[in-house]
């Protein structure tokens, strides 16, 4: 597999990283700290992509003939936007709002060069099972997930025991919609298989 140019990865999510290498493709690693606000009025998609393309926008002074990529995942209940939580009170109380139902869970992608820039997503649908207190509560004092968006990550032993089925790419719940990505790349003529 050859890319045209090289690819920086502007995160530091392991899971991303092991995404990528997955692929099969050679990276680099660049990050900078940027703030993840976004305007009240978005919808649940326009904010995943929002987020990405903003996160890129920031790296565009530091790019010369690379691709960019960057991606942020979110997790919605209805059209609330479930955040990282910034406790224990919090990641709780939002792993008891998806227990016994569905949430959809929403990766934005951002590809960037110094003359394109290329915005996608993608959406997955996650069942998870009632949970008990004493599950919710081993899963966050063992697991602390205080860096995840929704409070828990599915490769984790709550995705393990907790979730009964999705709709979609498992990828893209893990972080990055490794399948959309590729054809994304080949169509832009950023990668081939030569």
């Amino acid at each position: 597999m050859n890319l045209s140019r090289p690819l920086l990865l502007a995160s530091n999510s392991p899971r991303r990283k092991e995404l990528l290498t997955g692929l099969g493709l050679p990276f680099d690693v660049h990050v900078k700290e940027v703030e993840e606000d976004y305007p009240a009025e978005l919808k649940r998609e326009q904010v995943a992509e929002y987020l990405a393309s903003h996160k890129a926008e920031q790296y565009f002074g530091d790019l010369e003939d690379h691709i960019l990529l960057t991606a942020d995942t979110i997790v919605c209940l209805g059209d609330k936007v479930l955040n990282k939580p910034a406790d224990y009170k919090q990641a709780y109380d939002m792993l008891r709002s998806l227990s016994g139902t569905h949430h959809v869970v929403i990766t934005g992608v951002c590809i960037l060069t110094r003359d394109l820039k290329s915005i996608f997503h993608d959406t997955t649908k996650v069942y998870f099972k009632e949970l008990s207190h004493e599950e919710i509560d081993y899963y966050i004092t063992n697991y602390r997930p205080y860096d995840k968006a929704g409070a828990y990550g599915i490769q984790e032993w709550i995705g393990k025991i907790g979730i009964e089925r999705i709709e979609g790419s498992y990828f893209n719940v893990v972080g990055l919609p490794v399948q959309k990505l590729y054809q994304r790349l080949v169509s832009l003529g950023f990668l081939s298989l030569d």
